[in-house]
């Protein structure tokens, strides 16, 4: 495995998959489900609790330089190999439909140019036109990694460029038109009718689902030039992505009352832009998205691959999703991983699903890896006797709890859904270990299993009625 990616390169991974396609649909997404006051309080929150999770990866990163592939690793090591797979398969799962949901408001954009209220032609991106033109992005990608992911990551340095410039515009239109009375009236909500900590609790998926791939550096730390640009490249990213993510939410509610914000079409940004700078606004923001989605689908393409083939090589994944090709990409598992994409857009298509369906998914599955890295750094913290890492790693694990308790019963009952066909993955895989390579699970760990199975058929039957 070639050690070819820079600090430069890291940052970017992080800052393009994170900096995605939520970030253009935040105002109308935050503005249905909260008030101002809420906002605030929300980003507090997520603030500070994304934070501590960036700096127990890049502590993490320092402490066990061994351990490849952060987030299954990390699950692995400190909890077995039963809590290891689930982290690697909930995020692999989280990366597919972030992939899809990248997919579909490519060509949700794209319908700004193509469609007039009587012809619909692209729609929400979830028409057979569009599905078209998503396998055709899907593919070309595919090639793209395939010739190794020192080239994709040139692109992305690119790409992460590009889309700075239109959100940077935005901001600083934002500002000139931003208007204290349009943001301080209804201030708390009342026309939502709703308490204020509901509305904060009712913001949390949002505000994570535009940090997930925090841990893109991380996920490819295999691949670094240098091991301590790791952790230094996802502080750096959520740093500056939380900054923009602020100013793009709250300065949208001084331009359109809160109620009408909540009703416009995703990417809500470009409505705004058109308000403030006529029908070029509209123009500025769907091709921003669109080249921005596009590198932040390219990062995410890189680390959906790389968690099967890192999971293989450690036992838990098939073997056949180990092997690489003569460019060093993860060529079984990205075969793998876009063709899971590919059905899945098959099945939106046949659903009429869109991109806030996907987010909600997408956000539910990544929260247990998430928590699985506080809890790590706890464990290490208790056993290298470190007040510091502990304080670290405890507000990263608190944070994972509290993402877990604001999704609701219904997003969990949901996860249990997804986990129980992963869990028949896990053991073919444990099949094709051979005996004096395997670890016999421990009677908790098959518990465990059981368990999860068991409990997926009344989810499932739960979520259905």
């Amino acid at each position: 495995m070639k050690h070819t990616l820079s600090l430069t390169a890291l940052t970017a991974l992080v800052l393009s998959s994170m900096v995605g396609a939520g970030v253009f649909s935040l105002p109308q997404n935050m503005a249905e489900v909260a008030s101002p006051l809420a906002l605030i309080i929300g980003w507090s929150i997520t603030g500070i609790g994304i934070l501590f999770l960036a700096f127990a990866l890049l502590l993490l990163s320092r402490i066990r330089p061994d351990l490849d592939g952060g987030i299954f690793t990390y699950a692995k090591a400190g909890f077995g190999e039963l809590v290891g797979f689930c982290s690697a398969w909930g995020y692999w799962l989280c990366a597919v439909i972030a992939n899809v949901s990248y997919l579909v408001i490519v060509f949700a954009a794209l319908s700004f140019f193509t469609d007039t209220p009587e012809n619909i032609i692209l729609g929400e991106g979830n028409t057979w036109q569009a599905l078209i033109g998503e396998s055709i992005l899907l593919w070309v990608v595919h090639g793209l990694v395939l010739r190794g992911v020192q080239t994709a990551a040139g692109i992305n340095k690119l790409a992460t460029m590009a889309k700075l410039v239109p959100l940077g515009l935005f901001i600083v239109l934002a500002f000139i038109a931003f208007k204290w009375d349009t943001f301080h009236a209804d201030f708390s909500g009342l026309d939502l009718d709703i308490p204020v900590w509901q509305q904060v609790k009712d913001t949390m998926l949002i505000t994570l689902w535009v940090f997930i791939g925090i841990e893109g550096a991380v996920v490819v730390s295999a691949r670094a030039r240098n091991r301590r640009d790791v952790g230094l490249a996802t502080v750096l990213a959520v740093f500056s992505a939380l900054i923009i993510y602020i100013l793009v939410t709250l300065l949208s509610l001084g331009i359109m009352p809160r109620a009408e914000l909540a009703e416009i079409r995703n990417p809500s940004m470009a409505t705004l832009m058109v308000s403030m700078i006529g029908s070029v606004g509209e123009i500025v923001i769907a091709a921003g998205l669109i080249v921005s989605v596009c590198g932040a689908y390219l990062s995410w393409t890189i680390m959906a691959a790389e968690v099967p083939y890192i999971a293989a090589l450690h036992g838990s994944f098939p073997k056949i999703f180990n092997k690489q090709n003569n460019n060093d990409a993860p060529s079984s598992s990205l075969w793998l991983t876009n063709g899971a994409v590919q059905l899945s857009l098959v099945l939106i298509w046949l659903s009429g699903s869109n991109y806030n369906t996907l987010l909600t998914i997408a956000s539910e599955m990544i929260l247990v890896p998430y928590f699985l890295v506080g809890a790590f750094l706890v464990k290490m913290a208790i056993e290298r006797s470190s007040k510091a890492l502990l304080f670290v790693g405890a507000c990263a694990a608190l944070y994972g709890i509290w993402l877990l308790y604001a999704s609701g019963i219904m997003n969990l009952l949901l996860s249990v859904v997804l986990y129980a066909p992963g869990l028949l993955v896990f053991l073919y895989a444990r099949s094709q270990q051979q005996s004096e390579q395997k670890k016999s699970l421990l009677t908790a760990e098959k518990i465990a299993l059981y368990l999860l199975l068991a409990g997926s058929l009344p989810a499932l039957w739960y979520l259905i009625n």
